[in-house]
């Protein structure tokens, strides 16, 4: 019995281990349909059903290509008492027609990969009924207004700090070089003395401080003696210089005596010593130097002989050249500020009117110059039919028995208008028509504008009917399109756009024809002023 015990347990543990105890998981996938329309969202799941609390792990960047994914959800989960759901969705979307296999997916489940099958989707095309739904021209672009605004605000405020910082920089040197001009312009003693009177105010202490005392102290003296003793001081040593003045005062072209040109000698010795030898002297030494110079400097303006008449004529010649200069300078100043006021106002005017408007303005645009001129308002033909127009509609002699037109303009250049009367038979303006005679009737007269306009040479047109109210609350036809005219100059085609209103009276039938170029940027303000404008004072 013991022996049977044993073996019962023995069985059920190999039973156990041979996989009944063992968890299951089954993986499912779905898709709500196999066709599609083109950009039509798909909504691919994966259903895996388990007996206990899995692991997942889907792919953070799934592969689904050809497929585009527009959303990856979150993983849903749902527990009943026997087992698991887990559910994974994803919206996808195909934007060419054909057979696509949306691929295998890998999944981790408890570590270990899965893969599930793909799926064949067909995505089809959308389908048009040409004959049953009307085609439309393509709508031209709609404008908007100061499109450009925070750009062109960005760029004002940035041209107007650069301006702002060129004119004070301007401003700056032009002050500086006027001072510096000035102090040029005095004689070489004045300037000289000028700036020795200068000197008397610094207080070197220092050995740099006194390299640059002395530096500016020998640069007065020898700039004078270049300029008013003719002598090349500048570019001559110490040594050199003092030999320079002996010279010209054993020629008798100097008169120094011995003591100035030995004072001269000691000042431009202590000079070198400071600039090249580093040495400091004392404060009194430095103010005594400067006296020296002083009065080296008015020695030898007592010294120098008297100019001579080719000299002072020289000097003004010279002076009426250098007046010239200045004058040119201002001029050339002038104008950069008229330019740089100018381009300024111009991006002013950008940033508060717009770039189109500005242009348009500037070139003197042919419609925007008749959308802003003084427009006409007049009485035209037999009911008088008041309208306003940019230009006065001139009568055409040529026109046929029975017909009168009024118009004005160029199509293919600006703005047609153009007003036509017709006279209609006693006959048929005394008949009653039924409402299916009017709607031939009506389409009659269409037929004949379409007509006349092929005669024009109008080509590729593409018309509608559109209903139109009268300011009188009459309805009326209105037809608007686009069609092609030649230009006999160019021999290109112009794509114009055509606006036509249809007043069908008893004893007369009245059109009004518009025509201008599709692309004009002012077209669309002038048609609907002049429709605004449209009205029939007395109807027979």
């Amino acid at each position: 019995m013991r022996k049977t015990i044993k073996l019962f347990f023995c069985l059920v543990l190999l039973f156990n281990k041979s996989g009944v105890g063992q968890t299951f998981e089954v993986i499912k996938i779905a898709v709500d349909s196999t066709e599609f329309k083109i950009g039509e969202q798909i909504n691919f799941h994966i259903q895996i059903k388990t007996d206990s609390l899995y692991q997942l792990q889907f792919s953070e960047q799934p592969n689904f290509a050809p497929f585009e994914v527009l959303e990856d959800f979150p993983l849903d989960t749902l527990r009943s008492q026997s087992h698991y759901l887990f559910n994974k969705k994803y919206s996808l979307i195909q934007f060419d027609s054909g057979n696509y296999w949306i691929p295998k997916q890998k999944i981790n489940i408890n570590g270990i990969p899965k893969i599930t099958d793909s799926i064949l989707i067909r995505i089809n095309t959308v389908l048009v009924d040409t004959l049953k739904q009307p085609l439309f021209d393509i709508k031209p672009l709609v404008p908007q207004k100061r499109g450009y605004k925070k750009l062109i605000r960005q760029i004002s405020l940035t041209v107007f700090v650069v301006a702002l910082l060129i004119t004070l920089g301007l401003v700056f040197f032009k002050v500086r070089k006027k001072l510096e001009e000035r102090r040029r312009e005095l004689p070489p003693f004045d300037r000289a003395l000028l700036e020795l009177k200068a000197l008397e105010e610094v207080r070197p202490r220092l050995q740099e401080e006194y390299k640059d005392y002395y530096s500016k102290l020998t640069e007065v003296v020898r700039r004078y003696l270049e300029e008013e003793a003719n002598v090349t001081a500048l570019e001559s040593t110490s040594r050199e210089l003092l030999k320079k003045l002996e010279l010209l005062k054993d020629s008798g072209k100097l008169d120094l005596d011995n003591e100035t040109l030995r004072s001269l000698k000691r000042v431009l010795e202590h000079a070198d010593l400071v600039k090249f030898a580093l040495s400091a002297p004392e404060f009194e030494v430095a103010t005594g130097d400067r006296n020296i110079v002083e009065d080296v400097v008015i020695k030898t303006q007592e010294a120098l002989p008297e100019p001579t008449q080719e000299e002072i004529e020289a000097s003004e010649a010279y002076q009426k050249f250098l007046n010239k200069k200045k004058r040119q300078q201002r001029l050339m100043i002038a104008g950069l500020g008229i330019l740089g006021s100018a381009i300024f106002g111009i991006i002013m005017a950008i940033f508060t009117y717009g770039y189109e408007n500005v242009k348009d303005t500037v070139f003197q645009y042919p419609t925007k110059l008749m959308m802003n001129g003084k427009w006409i308002q007049s009485q035209y033909g037999t009911p008088p039919l008041l309208i306003s127009t940019p230009d006065v509609l001139v009568r055409n002699g040529e026109s046929p028995k029975g017909v009168t037109i009024f118009k004005s303009g160029d199509p293919l250049k600006s703005f047609f208008v153009q007003l036509i009367f017709v006279e209609l038979p006693p006959s048929e303006s005394k008949e009653e028509k039924t409402e299916e005679e009017t709607k031939e009737k009506a389409q009659f007269l269409i037929n004949g504008i379409i007509e006349s306009l092929e005669k024009d040479g109008a080509t590729n047109m593409l018309i509608n009917t559109d209903p139109f109210e009268m300011k009188d609350g009459s309805n009326v036809i209105k037809l608007s399109g686009t069609l092609d005219l030649l230009n006999p100059t160019t021999e290109k085609h112009t794509r114009c756009r055509l606006i036509s209103i249809i007043l069908p009276f008893k004893q007369v039938q009245i059109e009004l024809r518009m025509l201008y170029p599709k692309e004009d940027r002012y077209g669309d303000q002038i048609e609907a002023r002049i429709i605004k404008s449209l009205e029939v004072l007395k109807e027979l």
